[in-house]
């Protein structure tokens, strides 16, 4: 089985469920070691492991971490030393997403809402530098095609995914030419885990935006993942809208 990845390791962040699990699944199977970055997922997080371990020994840890401490992010690049002797990969995918109407905006959502889409992702960024330049590596933000087309009552959101695009080409000048700095633009993909504020005809008028007329699958953006890490060394400060062209059809 080609094994592109093979002999990396990869820090995956909100890699317990969702899509960041797909994320850890493929990379694995691309013959990557994983370090999954859990908050309160934990059973989620050692299932992964478990799972994953069963099919190839100690290729897999998890650490849990609270991304919005700053500190918490050279914590993470440690673990994954500590675990694997190597850092070649960061893959920002842990986000909170939320409504945030004008008039009800709060500082400790803006500190929620921006720490773990901008705030966090910088500071892991600095924090796995100097191992990522060391090993010629890269980095892999998740951002949001709604970075580009705003979701009302989204504001603070929205802003906070904008900052990440903007993040991810100063990054990619910054840190090159050792390390490449690239993001991913999903659509839909998955419906929210709290998806009350979604009924069906909402939901149906959503797929009826995209040009493919479906929603996407979390391997569809894992499949991008690994891509810019192991099949594209002359992209870098780019983003990629994996988003069944819902963003030219709007």
């Amino acid at each position: 089985m080609d094994q592109p990845l093979q002999d990396r390791t990869v820090l995956v962040t909100g890699g317990a469920k969702r899509v960041g699990a797909a994320i850890c699944r493929r990379l694995h199977a691309a013959g990557a070691n994983v370090l999954v970055h859990y908050r309160s997922s934990a059973l989620e997080a050692r299932a992964l492991q478990v799972e994953l371990t069963a099919r190839r020994a100690d290729s897999v840890a998890v650490a849990q971490a609270d991304l919005l401490k700053v500190a918490s992010c050279s914590q993470l690049v440690k673990a994954a030393l500590k675990a694997f002797g190597r850092l070649d990969a960061l893959v920002n995918n842990a986000s909170s997403f939320f409504a945030t109407a004008i008039g009800d905006i709060t500082e400790q959502v803006w500190d929620d809402l921006v720490g773990t889409n901008l705030k966090a992702p910088l500071f892991l960024a600095q924090a796995a530098a100097p191992e990522l330049r060391k090993n010629h590596g890269c980095i892999v933000n998740l951002i949001d095609i709604h970075a580009e087309i705003p979701m009302r009552n989204h504001a603070v959101y929205t802003a906070a995914k904008g900052g990440l695009a903007a993040l991810t080409r100063a990054l990619a000048r910054d840190l090159g030419p050792e390390v490449r700095v690239n993001g991913i633009a999903p659509g839909t993909i998955l419906w929210p885990d709290d998806d009350s504020w979604r009924d069906e005809v909402s939901r149906q008028r959503i797929v009826n935006q995209t040009a493919l007329k479906r929603i996407g699958e979390p391997d569809d953006i894992a499949r991008a993942v690994q891509f810019l890490l192991a099949e594209a060394p002359y992209v870098t400060g780019q983003i990629i809208a994996v988003d069944g062209g819902r963003s030219v059809s709007l």
